[in-house]
This record gives C-alpha cells, sequence and structure tokens, in this order.
C-alpha cells in the first residue's frame, strides 16, 4: 500500500493536476490543456466529470458519465471514523512501486517508468445507514486504495486492496442492497448512430467471488494514447499502422483481414485449439460432470463457410445431452462465416481476442447453462486460442439417441465494442425405440472486444446483420469419447435477406483450393486465388517455402521456420527481439552488482546491498547506522535512559552496549548490589560442601555452574562429573536440544552476540526477533512470530516479524547460523528470504516455478530443499538461489510439505494425491528414494522431525490425526486424534506445534501426554500456513558437506554414510565433477 496523507468528509473535492490530460483524453476525449480538474468522490471513485445525482449511478453501473471505480458503493466518511486520503506524488520510491505493479501486469510490453503519479486511499469508509444506536465503532469497514501512474505517452491505474481490508461487500440501495463495483466507464458517448453507453470495463461485480480468493488482487488498467512511431510492433506482422489525432490504429494490408492487431491471409484455413472447463448437471442428477481441461480443437475451410469443431474425452452419463449445444462451436461459424457483398464476418471486424458469453435455457423444463469463451488471439502456430467454461444445466438425451438441428438463422446487433445476439431454436431428438421428440431451447449470448476508436471510418459497420447456417451436423461417438459438430455458414444482411447472391463465391460451391481465396464476377463468373504465401492456380495449391527462397528474410543472428502460408523468425540463443520485434541484439544479461562487488554501497558492516533485478540494486544502511546506504554512518544510541542509572553505556559501531558499575550486578538495563544471579547459584551450592586441604569440594554428582568475570553465566556449563555440556541463556537455563556427550562441546554463543541492536529498523514492517527460540509462522501476506519461554507461547509479545501485503506465503523455514527466514509464495511464484534481525526482503529464485510450497534448510550444507505441486518435483539449490538441480521428478501429484535431517543425510516429504497420499524419504542426493507410510492417510500436509527423538511426526488433514514414527524402525504410533484442519507443523522438545485452518490459530500438543497444552490466536484472523522453529542456537550435530563444502565444486547433498557432489542442472562448461554417495 502506498502511504496516504490528507484527508476530506466532502461528497466531492476537485483535484488539478498538471501532465494528466492525457488519461482522461483516452478516456473521454476531451482537447488537450495543460491542466484539468477531475472529482475524487467519497463513494469509492474518480469521476472525470460532475457526477450525476446517487441514484443514478449506485446499484445501475455502468454510469452516464466518465468513471475510474476503485471500489464503488453507497459510502459513509461522515462518522469520523472514514477518511479519503490524496495526494500528487513524484517521488522515487513510489513510482518505483508504481513501475513494478504495471510491469508485472503487462510482462509482454516494454518496461515503463511512470513520471507522476496521483495516489488515493479510502480508509475505514463503512456503508451509508440509517440513523441507528451506537457510534458506529463496530461497523464493517472496508480499505483500499487508486494509483494513477502516468508517464509521456500513457497513463495506467492501478487498484489495490489490502488483506483484510475489505469487510463488506455490497451497499444498500433504497430497499435492497446492491454489490459494489471495480472498473472504468466511459459514460455516455456519441455513436456511429446515436449517443450510446460507452465501454464499461469491469474489474469484478461481484464481492463475493473475488474477496473469497487467497489472493489481494492487483487489477492494472493502461490507457494508450501514443502514435505509431513507438507503437508500430502493437500491430500484426501484415498490418499497416496509421496514426490519428487522438491515437493510432493498425489496418490489415490487402490479402488479410482482421481487426489490424490480428490478421489471418484470405482463403487461408484456419485452426483453433483451446480447452473446456467447468461443472454441467445432466437432467436431475445431484452430482455434476466436471470437465478438466478437455481438448476442444476445430478447423474452418475459409472460402467455403465450412467449420468443424470436436471436444474430446467426454463421458458418455453427458455425451449425448450435450449433442442440441451447436452453440458451443456457433461462434466459430459467426467468426469465419461466408461475407456477402458489403459484410464482415466477426474475425473481420474484432479479430481474434474477444469475450462471448451465452445463457441457454432449455424450455419447459428451465434447465439454464452458461457458455463463456475467452478468446486469446493468434498464437505463434497461427492458430487461435480459445478457453471455454460451462457452468449450469442441461435436459438429458438419452444414450443411443441422435440430435438434428435445422438450418437456422441469426440476427447480430453491433455496438461500441458489444456484439449481441439472441433466438429461440428447435432441434429434433431421435430416440433409441425409434421415437422422436422436438424440443426447444432459448439462446443469448453478448460479445465484448476492444476495438480502436480513433479511426471514425470504422464506425460505417452495419448495425445488424444475420448469420445464416445451411446446415448443422452433430455427433456423439460413444467408442471415442468425442463430441462433433459441423456448420456451414455465411453473412447476409436482415434488410435483404431473401434475396442472396447465387455468384458461387458467396454460396461456398466453387471448387476452389482450400488454401485459396474465391473473387467474384459479373453473375455466377468467379476465380481462384491462392492465399498469401501459396502458389499455384486456385484450384490447386502448394505452401511456398519462404525460408528456402530467401535464407536472409529474417536477418542476421535470427533462425526461420517456414510453416503453412508463412514463416516464423526467431532468434539465435543469446540474442532476442529489439523493441521492433524484427532485429534481432544480443541480450543484455543483468549484473548482480551486489554479488560481483561493484555496487557503491557502503562497507557491509554498515550497509545492505539488496539485487532488484536487472542491474538494479537498492543500498540500505544496517540498523544502528543511518544514511542513504552508499554513505551509512554509526547512530550513538547512548542517549540518557538507555541502560540502567547504575550503569555505563558504551557506543558501538551499529549498536551499544551497558555494562553496571563496579560493586554493581546485572545486565546494565538492571543493575543491584550485591552478588549476581549466576554468583548466588554457585556460592548457594558450594556453601553446602565441605571443605579440604585443597578448598570446598562439592558432593559427587553435583553441577556447579561456572561463573564469567562479570558475574554472568559462561555460554557453556559442563557436569564436572559426567562431562555432559550444555549452552545456557542468560538466566542459566539451558537451551533444549544443546545437550553433548563426553567428549565433545556444543558451540555456544556468547550472550552479548545475540542482543539485537536497539534502535531503528530500516523498515517499518520488519522486526528484529529478540533472543531466545521462537515460532515463526505465515499468514497469508506476512510472517508472525510467537516467542516460546521454556515450552509456553508467550502470546503478548507475538507480532510480525514481515509484512509482505501483495503475497501469499505457504512454507517457511529458518537459517539457523545466519539468523535468516526464507519462504515460498505462489502469487508471482518466488522463494525469497530475510534476516530476522532487519533487513529487506530478497527474492532468491524468481523463475522456473508455478507452485512453490514446501521449503527446507539444510543448514550444515549451505542448501535448501523445496517442492512444487504444479511441476510436481522437488529440487535443491545453493541459498543464494545458484545452482538449481531437480533430485525428484517421477510418481509426484501434490507435494507439499518438505523437511531435512541434516547429520544423517535424510530428506523426508509429504505427497496428499487424494487417490493415493503418501509419504516418503531418500537421501538428500535424491537416490536411496522409498515410501515409508501409504496406508490411512487422507491429506498429510505438515512434517516435523527432531533430531533428539528421531521421530518423524505429520499432521493430516484428512485423518485429522497427528502421528510419530521411527524411519528407521517404521514402529508407527499415533499422538492425537480430532485435529480439525492443519496445515504446517514443527516440533520442539516435547511439543508439537501446528496450524490450523479452521481454528485460524497455532495449536501446541504435549507429545508425550497425547493433548492439547495451549492455543494462540492471532489478532487477524485469516488462515494460517507454513510454521517452523527459529532456534536460538544451532541444533548439534555435523555432516560431510558441513566442511569445505565436503570437497564438492558445486552441490554437496550430504548422504548418510557421507555425501555426493552434484552438478546444476544448467552447469554448461563450468567445470562441475560430480561424484556419487560416500567419501
Amino acid at each position: 500500500c502506498f502511504s496516504h496523507q490528507t484527508w476530506a468528509q466532502r461528497k466531492n473535492f476537485p483535484l488539478i493536476i498538471r501532465g494528466f490530460y492525457r488519461l482522461l483524453w483516452s478516456v473521454i476525449h476531451i482537447p488537450p490543456s495543460s491542466a484539468f480538474q477531475f472529482q475524487i468522490n467519497t463513494n469509492g471513485f474518480v469521476a472525470t466529470t460532475e457526477p450525476t445525482s446517487e441514484s443514478t449511478y449506485l446499484g445501475k453501473m455502468p454510469p452516464k458519465f466518465g468513471m475510474i471505480a476503485a471500489l464503488q458503493g453507497d459510502l459513509d466518511t461522515s462518522d469520523g471514523v472514514g477518511r479519503v486520503f490524496f495526494r500528487q506524488d513524484s517521488s522515487p520510491e513510489v513510482l518505483r512501486r508504481a513501475a513494478e505493479h504495471i510491469n508485472r501486469a503487462f510482462p509482454e510490453d516494454d518496461e515503463v517508468d511512470p513520471t507522476h503519479a496521483v495516489v488515493i486511499t479510502w480508509v475505514d469508509v463503512a456503508t451509508k445507514e440509517s440513523q441507528s444506536r451506537g457510534d458506529g465503532v463496530n461497523k464493517k469497514r472496508n480499505t483500499f486504495q487508486l494509483v494513477i501512474a502516468s508517464l509521456e505517452t500513457a497513463s495506467y491505474a492501478i487498484l489495490l486492496y489490502a488483506r483484510g481490508g475489505i469487510q463488506f461487500t455490497s451497499t444498500p440501495a433504497g430497499d435492497s442492497n446492491v454489490v459494489i463495483h471495480a472498473g472504468f466507464s466511459k459514460g455516455y458517448v456519441q455513436g456511429f448512430l446515436f449517443s450510446s453507453q460507452g465501454p464499461y470495463y469491469p474489474s469484478f461485480s461481484t464481492g463475493t467471488q473475488f474477496f473469497n480468493q487467497s489472493a489481494p488482487m492487483f487489477p492494472v488498467f493502461s490507457y494508450n494514447l501514443g502514435t505509431c512511431a513507438n507503437n508500430r510492433n502493437k500491430c500484426s506482422q501484415f498490418a499497416d499502422c496509421k496514426d490519428y489525432s487522438s491515437g493510432y490504429c493498425c489496418h490489415c494490408r490487402p490479402g488479410f483481414y482482421g481487426n489490424g492487431i490480428q490478421c489471418v491471409a484470405e482463403g487461408k484455413p484456419q485452426r483453433m485449439n483451446g480447452k473446456v472447463h467447468g461443472k454441467v448437471h445432466v437432467g436431475n442428477s445431484p452430482s455434476p460432470v466436471e470437465f478438466s481441461s478437455n481438448d476442444l480443437h476445430s478447423y474452418v475451410v475459409v472460402n467455403d463457410g465450412r467449420s468443424y469443431v470436436a471436444i474430446s474425452d467426454i463421458p458418455y452419463t453427458i455425451g449425448p445431452s450435450l449433442q442440441p449445444l451447436s452453440a458451443l462451436g456457433g461462434v466459430i461459424g459467426w467468426a469465419f462465416a461466408l461475407e456477402q457483398p458489403g459484410f464482415k464476418n466477426g474475425f473481420s471486424i474484432i479479430g481474434g481476442e474477444f469475450t462471448r458469453q451465452a445463457e441457454v435455457t432449455f424450455m419447459p423444463g428451465n434447465e439454464k447453462l452458461t457458455i463463456r469463451q475467452e478468446f486469446k488471439g493468434i498464437d505463434e502456430h497461427d492458430h487461435l486460442v480459445v478457453s471455454t467454461t460451462l457452468e449450469g444445466r442441461v435436459p438429458e438425451v438419452p444414450r443411443g439417441a441422435t440430435v438434428q438441428i435445422d438450418p437456422y438463422s441469426e440476427i447480430y446487433q453491433y455496438s461500441n465494442n458489444l456484439i449481441t445476439s439472441s433466438s429461440t431454436r428447435d432441434y429434433v431428438v431421435s430416440l433409441p425405440d425409434g421415437s422422436t421428440e422436438t424440443r426447444t431451447y432459448q439462446w443469448r449470448q453478448t460479445i465484448t472486444f476492444q476495438s480502436c476508436q480513433h479511426d471514425l471510418s470504422s464506425r460505417d459497420m452495419k448495425p445488424t446483420q444475420m448469420l445464416s447456417v445451411d446446415q448443422v451436423f452433430v455427433m456423439y461417438d460413444v467408442m471415442e469419447i468425442i463430441l462433433v459438430f459441423l456448420f456451414w455458414s455465411g453473412l447476409t444482411s436482415f434488410l435483404e435477406w431473401g434475396q442472396p447472391e447465387e455468384n458461387p463465391c458467396f454460396t461456398g460451391r466453387h471448387g476452389c483450393d482450400t488454401n485459396a481465396v474465391c473473387r467474384p464476377g459479373q453473375g455466377n463468373q468467379f476465380t481462384c486465388q491462392c492465399a498469401a504465401g501459396f502458389n499455384g492456380d486456385g484450384r490447386t495449391c502448394y505452401d511456398i517455402d519462404e525460408c528456402r527462397e530467401d535464407p536472409q528474410i529474417c536477418g542476421f543472428h535470427a533462425i526461420c521456420n517456414n510453416q503453412p502460408g508463412t514463416f516464423r523468425c526467431e532468434c539465435e540463443d543469446g540474442y532476442h527481439f529489439d523493441s521492433d520485434g524484427q532485429t534481432c541484439i544480443a541480450v543484455d544479461r543483468p549484473v548482480d552488482a551486489c554479488e560481483e562487488g561493484t555496487h557503491t554501497c557502503d562497507i557491509p558492516e554498515r550497509a545492505q546491498c539488496s539485487y532488484t533485478g536487472g542491474s538494479s540494486y537498492i543500498c540500505s544502511c544496517l540498523p544502528g547506522f543511518i544514511g542513504d546506504g552508499r554513505i551509512c554512518q554509526d547512530i550513538d544510541e547512548c542517549q540518557p535512559g538507555r541502560c540502567h542509572q547504575d550503569a555505563v553505556c558504551y557506543n558501538t559501531q551499529g549498536s551499544f552496549t551497558c555494562q553496571c558499575r563496579s560493586g554493581y550486578y546485572g545486565d546494565g538495563f538492571y543493575c543491584s548490589p550485591g552478588k549476581t544471579q549466576c554468583e548466588i547459584h554457585r556460592d548457594s551450592l558450594l556453601a553446602a560442601t565441605e571443605f579440604g586441604p585443597r578448598g570446598p569440594r562439592p558432593p559427587v554428582g553435583q553441577y556447579i555452574p561456572t561463573c564469567d568475570e562479570n558475574g554472568a553465566y559462561e555460554p557453556m556449563q559442563c557436569h564436572g562429573s559426567t562431562g555432559h555440556c550444555w549452552c545456557v541463556d542468560r538466566n542459566g537455563q539451558e537451551i533444549p536440544g544443546t545437550r553433548s556427550g563426553p567428549g565433545s562441546r556444543p558451540m555456544c554463543f556468547d550472550h552479548g552476540g545475540v542482543q539485537p541492536p536497539v534502535g531503528p529498523t530500516p523498515r517499518p514492517d520488519v522486526h528484529p526477533l529478540p533472543p531466545g527460540t521462537h515460532l515463526l509462522f505465515a499468514q497469508s501476506g506476512r510472517i508472525e512470530h510467537v516467542p516460546l519461554e521454556g515450552y509456553d507461547m508467550k502470546k503478548d509479545d507475538a507480532k510480525p516479524v514481515l509484512h509482505l501485503p501483495e503475497k501469499v506465503i505457504i512454507g517457511v523455514a529458518y537459517d539457523c547460523v545466519e539468523k535468516m527466514v526464507y519462504w515460498t509464495e505462489i502469487t508471482s511464484p518466488s522463494i525469497s528470504k530475510a534476516s530476522i534481525q532487519g533487513g529487506e526482503p530478497v527474492a532468491v529464485i524468481r523463475s522456473d516455478l508455478d507452485s512453490p510450497e514446501g521449503i527446507a534448510i539444510d543448514h550444515l550444507g549451505r542448501t535448501m530443499f523445496w517442492t512444487d505441486s504444479v511441476k510436481d518435483r522437488i529440487e535443491v539449490a545453493s541459498l543464494d538461489g545458484s545452482q538449481r538441480r531437480v533430485i525428484i521428478d517421477s510418481d509426484l501429484v501434490n507435494p507439499r510439505a518438505i523437511i531435512t535431517d541434516p547429520p544423517n543425510g535424510n530428506l523426508y516429504w509429504s505427497d496428499w494425491n487424494r487417490d493415493a497420499p503418501k509419504i516418503e524419504t531418500s537421501y538428500m542426493d535424491g537416490s536411496n528414494r522409498r515410501v515409508l507410510v501409504n496406508d490411512d492417510l487422507g491429506l498429510p500436509n505438515g512434517l516435523a522431525y527432531d533430531s533428539q527423538s528421531s521421530l518423524l511426526c505429520w499432521a493430516d488433514a484428512g485423518t485429522h490425526k497427528m502421528e510419530c514414527m521411527h524411519p528407521a524402525r517404521g514402529d508407527r504410533r499415533k499422538v492425537m486424534e480430532g485435529i480439525q484442519y492443519p496445515f504446517g507443523i514443527t516440533s520442539f522438545g516435547k511439543n508439537i506445534y501446528y496450524t490450523d485452518w479452521r481454528r485460524d490459530a497455532v495449536v501446541a500438543v504435549d507429545r508425550h501426554a497425547g493433548r492439547e497444552s495451549d492455543e494462540f490466536q492471532p489478532q487477524k484472523r485469516t488462515k494460517l500456513y507454513g510454521i517452523t522453529t527459529a532456534y536460538s542456537q544451532c541444533p548439534s550435530g555435523q555432516n560431510y558437506c558441513a566442511v569445505n563444502n565436503g570437497g564438492c565444486t558445486h552441490l554437496c547433498l550430504a548422504t548418510p554414510t557421507g555425501r555426493s557432489c552434484k552438478c546444476p542442472d544448467n552447469a554448461v562448461g563450468v567445470g562441475c565433477v560430480e561424484r556419487d554417495s560416500g567419501y
């Protein structure tokens, strides 16, 4: 969220913005000027003209005036709580963040750098309601933001919704409630026949559908003025660009047809590919038939109007009942129908990018089916791409029955960016017993598209056309489980229908090659002409191999690929297309100045360099220092009151220390006269001992603490009789997991070394962790922590460690060596890290990820492992994200949780495949893979491994059980039953902690007692995801990769008997040497 300032309570207040006329110019076509005025409205929108009364637009979208709706409804700011903030801002930070949103939303376009921004924030606005008792504090409230960012030739609007900031999705309007809206409306415009409603682009209009999403949404809309000089590559390669007074338009060249953005050769057959999704009920069945990426293919012989449509993998339970739905493929017939003189088919008018929604109502049962199709344009193979969704119910057609659909005509009405049609159709069902039934359905469809408004001549399009379908054939093949439609379609005038042209070119009875154009002559005369990219006499046409005829047709550093009727140019490896889309230039490979040490940040002891992608980086001062990151100066934290009154403050680089004065004891923040806690502890034990000739002797078996020169507990304490040693905190309490046996010593850190710096953190949403052991857990766009006192959660001290409102964080892991938290997130799939002692988040991996979920750290080998539930694989990489290698990529369906056992070189993961859930293990190099558990599992979401007890534990959201086992022995045992919906799980000592989706809580379970011992519910009640333990000291143990990378050149992956040296998957020419397991 962008910060805000300036507020107002009036319904409308004007804001004059200089340099922003291009936004309104492209929206409402006002004359350019150096400044203009628009209205910011407390009802959640910006108006480009004076808004009409509320009764004309509340619940009646789109409005008659120009509107940018961030979250429009009947909102209230008069209660003293709701506010509206706005400002103009050209600060580098705001412009950088706006650019990040824009470039993420338009990845195919050139990156932009806005020069100005307007930030408008609606904070805690409630619905406008009649007067009632109470002060309104408990009302539901919404918080959202609109940012308008501009550069010289384009303006962008960014809509931002805070996680948890949207609490209601409708507002009162009269005697009913209406849903809130977001989007763009141009208002009323002068059309080519009459004034009509201009384009309306809703971002969403049904609150429930949007706000139940698991991730915050960032709609970004672009309005480009521009000219052909800097937008020519937006046109098809078979189109010319033409400038107009208000912008530019693309026009297909002779021999091609389309809208200029999409152009195809006249006469050339057209293919279409896509997928079908959705759920459809048949008859009275309560259970729907689901479509999941069923293939849809179509082939159109353009010069005679024939179109074939086939949908595969249609089960027999629904296949016969879909036969009446010629509407599924009818839009293809309209898009490429034969054209009578003066009329155009759909593709000639709107190209291949449009949305079509059809509603079918079957009579007399009133079953309803909605068909939604997103046409996404022509791909690199010259195929039209479509995505189809079916939702609703159809009447049953018995198995073995056939369907006959008679020829029909359908009227299409054309207006500004909108095409509609409706009709009533009959079809005949021939039943297996020989009888027939005539049935009827009503049909309505809407086609929305984006046309070029700058070319006024395009408005000469006929407002009404009739599609004539002369023949329809439909068949369901039960053996091949495929549904097939065949159409013969042509376009003619509604007013002149009944007297169609009889020229063979208009009827399709001409005999030209399928790759030829039929050219009408006088009367019944015609000629056949091969389509562009083909040679021949028109009756027979042959493809031209442009790549062979002109080897240099694509230019230098390019590869030519011949295709039917055309060719494609691709740049060689190491090159990419320049902005003209034609010239191949060398790739300007990004340089990570932070890694190479070529940055201009201050020294690492004072500043941090954060790589931000490309060749960019950010310098920031470390906690305890101040400056711009390039020059950082120490902050003198020794201000009055920092330390106890009986202590001396010593300023250090980046921090400070407090030390009690002579004769006083304590940690410097509290000092008291007399002995320290350690000395009192030690002397109380020694006082009970006997004195011999060599001084006091404690009884055999008695532990005596050791104190340092300042009277504090030594970080490592040892038992003089047994030889065991362990680490203690500053209060002398043993740190769990640090005890070692005789002859070995744990690595214990000095208590002074774990003090967090006192002073400002580098950003307000990152809070350094205090000393001790903590639980870290993910909650949507944040990572929070709960300190542990022994095994108890200190719930009052819980707070966020990191706040990333635009992300959905799934897995978390902790590196105890560098004090780093790592996490996976799925909104823009990536793996990132941040220091828990304060610092900017750093993206570690951002490419070749689809849905990274579980993540685990090998703190000894300095590697990380993660699962990807879409790519169905497990990968490993070094902690900086380099040296990636896939170690498991077979027999995985939904891998989620993953954990490491670094001292023993083992890896464990769960797969919640609903058909065959399992828990597996392997060595860290992926070898010796085997299944540990595959029976009595449902949804094993979380895994935890306790190194002290060697127990592998899991929580199952399907069986609602928590269980543990020794992986080597297989002695599985139940810990607890009746848990609700666990997601993540971690262990610490005798306790297991898990996150629960139903309870929105972190739950503690005593593993020995088999019962819950505590629960923590964050203040923000949303789903909790991954959880991990952030140890105050690294667990004891070593593996072969802990020293000198195990002697490996690249990846060192531990195994129980040694290690394997492995090369990353992209290790080409880097001198990598692989060695099998062993040492």
